[in-house]
């Protein structure tokens, strides 16, 4: 969808108009704000009400010398997710008189970077919060950072021999690890090893559920899906453990349905079809004591609360509440007891705490106006008509005038292509052409009514601003699934905005761009930002900040263009420091050499060809000595530079 274009005579342009054009009260989920100074601030913590203004965190960034692309990390915004997300459920069983407990756990590969996960651990340690794995790197991880005795470590995915037998260690060290049966072969490696091992495991079952998630990832779910038992596998699953006599050691049962589920009417779906299947292991003997429901409690990405892709027409609370209570209910009516609810809501805790700020360092405009041209008496035919159609604008009707400027730039092509027009005479029927159409759009943006003809006109002549990043390293899910992340400037946000632009990266792919972005009436072709004149705003720096960005996308981006990691902050409120926060780690992005050792040059040896090649021209007597070694000096050194732009 693409708005109208904001014009002077609208309305007069406040701090809640800046709220409302990026819809930041909507998805800003009271971490984020628009202050009196026109800045975006965060407030990590909103029980503790302490702000944190992003402009101020660039900038020490700076004077640490780390550049843009730049991630800030609010932990406190992770440790507030985890006590939310705990507190929901705590509310939900307590109004639903709810008879089992819940303990949640958070899914190592939506953000498998040490401190994050880390900081969750900590922050759970009072609710007795868990970790899943689902790979042996992470299965590794998890068991040396969980510390404390009956820790909850959830092991989903496909597992070897190798995997189970670490699996088995962390329940040897007290830990309690589920070991989740996802094909029905695991299950005989299981009984197998833990003959061997001679430890009891602690077993879980995932099932397919016939219902289905909704959103991106709704062909993960449902009787097609990759991981988990039909019902009749379930069976057998049960009998082999009858015949082994394990099956005391059944003792969950999992559920997932997938990732981002945007409608509830989906998870209440799946919850009732799981508790079914609960009842009925109940009812065969098996001592079930806990259904874990998977993963799916979405983000609001775009503030719309719908069923859209982006967004969920649930409140957490509103999740956590259905769940308890959906549970609760079949079980109470079945005699049954209420078992303890895992659930692995990792978008939900991490989502919110990451935020990328990259720099915008320059415009590319079609049909920009350059005024450089003089017109005299000789001019070609079309150009005449050209000036005469803009000299009588107020006297013409404005559509006929577009319509005719139109025209004009086909025939001008049609000619310029035949041989019989001019380049110099091209480029002048051009921009009299784009003058003309951008008068008659910026006329309509004043009235009530704006053709389709015009208003698709104005994405035509959106702005694309360069933006120093990679969509594919900072922003995988954008390019690969079309998710939209909330994009706004982090300040001048006193000044209406007054270009409609869409955004590209450094990369040299094409597909490295935003043109999609959030609207809570759907999605919009363009982003309403500021024009680049440094002058004007009294700070030439002009820096956009994708919010929303934690989960996945700090792991799952690659090295397109060898573009690497990017510099990071990770930030505490502090009420004690001047500032109100402090930076507690510094964490490099990528340099150049490191890039080119993932993809295995040795910086060593690159440097050792260079030298080669310089000595050779002074050999040849092409270079002087001096310059030469100069030469080789800055490409060893270019080696230990950041991987992006540098515009300082």
């Amino acid at each position: 969808m693409i708005m109208e274009e904001i014009s002077p005579q609208n309305h007069e342009w406040t701090l809640d108009s800046a709220r409302e054009n990026y819809h930041i009260n909507r998805w800003g989920a009271g971490y984020f704000d628009i202050d009196e100074a026109g800045h975006v601030f965060a407030t990590p913590d909103p029980d503790s009400g302490q702000r944190v203004d992003l402009l101020e965190i660039v900038e020490e960034a700076k004077r640490k010398h780390l550049r843009c692309p730049l991630v800030i990390r609010f932990q406190d915004i992770l440790r507030h997710r985890v006590k939310v997300v705990n507190e929901a459920f705590a509310t939900a069983i307590k109004d639903c008189e709810y008879q089992g407990i819940y303990r949640g756990v958070f899914p190592v590969k939506v953000n498998q970077l040490r401190e994050v996960v880390e900081e969750v651990v900590k922050a759970g340690m009072a609710y007795g919060f868990g970790l899943e794995v689902g790979s042996k790197p992470e299965l590794f991880a998890a068991l040396a950072l969980q510390t404390s005795f009956d820790s909850l470590l959830i092991c989903n995915g496909y597992k070897d021999p190798s995997f189970v037998r670490m699996a088995l260690m962390g329940t040897r060290l007290g830990k309690r690890v589920v070991i989740v049966v996802e094909k029905l072969g695991e299950l005989e490696q299981l009984i197998r090893i833990a003959r061997e091992t001679g430890v009891y495991p602690v077993i879980g079952i995932r099932v397919r559920l016939l219902s289905k998630g909704a959103g991106k990832w709704a062909d993960s779910s449902g009787e097609s899906a990759k991981f988990g038992l039909s019902t009749a596998e379930l069976v057998i699953a049960c009998d082999r453990l009858k015949a082994e006599k394990l099956g005391h050691c059944f003792q969950l049962l999992h559920l997932h349905i997938g990732s981002q589920i945007p409608d509830i009417q989906s998870i209440i779906r799946a919850t009732r079809e799981g508790t079914r299947l609960y009842i009925q292991l109940r009812k065969l003997d098996f001592d079930i004591r806990t259904v874990d429901v998977g993963g799916g409690l979405g983000v609001d990405y775009d503030g719309s609360q719908t069923a859209r892709e982006s967004s969920t027409n649930y409140t957490l609370q509103e999740y956590a509440n259905d769940i308890v209570y959906h549970i609760g209910e079949i079980c109470t009516a079945e005699g049954e007891p209420h078992p303890e609810i895992i659930s692995e809501s990792g978008r939900a805790i991490v989502a919110h705490h990451s935020v990328l700020v990259v720099e915008v360092f320059g415009t590319v405009e079609k049909g920009a106006p350059h005024h450089s041209f003089r017109y005299g008496e000789e001019e070609h035919p079309v150009i005449k008509e050209l000036l005469e159609i803009k000299d009588n604008l107020s006297s013409l009707g404005q559509l006929e005038a577009f319509h005719d400027a139109q025209e004009r730039l086909v025939n001008a092509q049609d000619m310029f292509n035949l041989g019989i027009l001019s380049l110099r005479d091209k480029a002048k029927i051009e921009e009299l052409a784009w003058e003309i159409c951008r008068v008659v759009q910026a006329d309509y943006a004043r009235q009530s009514f704006v053709p389709e003809e015009i208003r698709n006109f104005q994405e035509r002549i959106s702005a694309r601003y360069l933006c120093n990043f990679s969509v594919f390293q900072s922003l995988l899910d954008h390019w690969a699934w079309g998710q939209l992340f909330p994009v706004m400037p982090l300040g001048r946000l006193l000044e209406r905005p007054d270009r409609e632009a869409t955004l590209a990266d450094i990369t040299c792919d094409s597909d490295g761009q935003i043109n999609k972005f959030i609207d809570p009436s759907g999605s919009r072709d363009t982003l309403r930002l500021h024009r680049l004149e440094g002058d004007q705003s009294g700070d030439k720096d002009y820096y956009l900040g994708f919010f929303l960005t934690g989960a996945y996308q700090d792991i799952m981006g690659d090295l397109h263009n060898l573009f690497g990691r990017v510099n990071e902050l990770h930030v505490y409120i502090d009420a004690d420091e001047s500032s109100g926060y402090y930076v507690e780690e510094i964490i490099p992005g990528n340099t150049i050499q490191g890039s080119l050792r993932s993809v295995q040059y040795d910086e060593k040896e690159l440097s050792r060809r260079m030298k080669a090649q310089v000595e050779a021209v002074i050999a040849e007597d092409r270079i002087k000595p001096s310059e030469a070694m100069q030469l080789l000096r800055d490409y060893n050194s270019g080696l230990n530079d950041y991987t992006y732009l540098n515009f300082s």
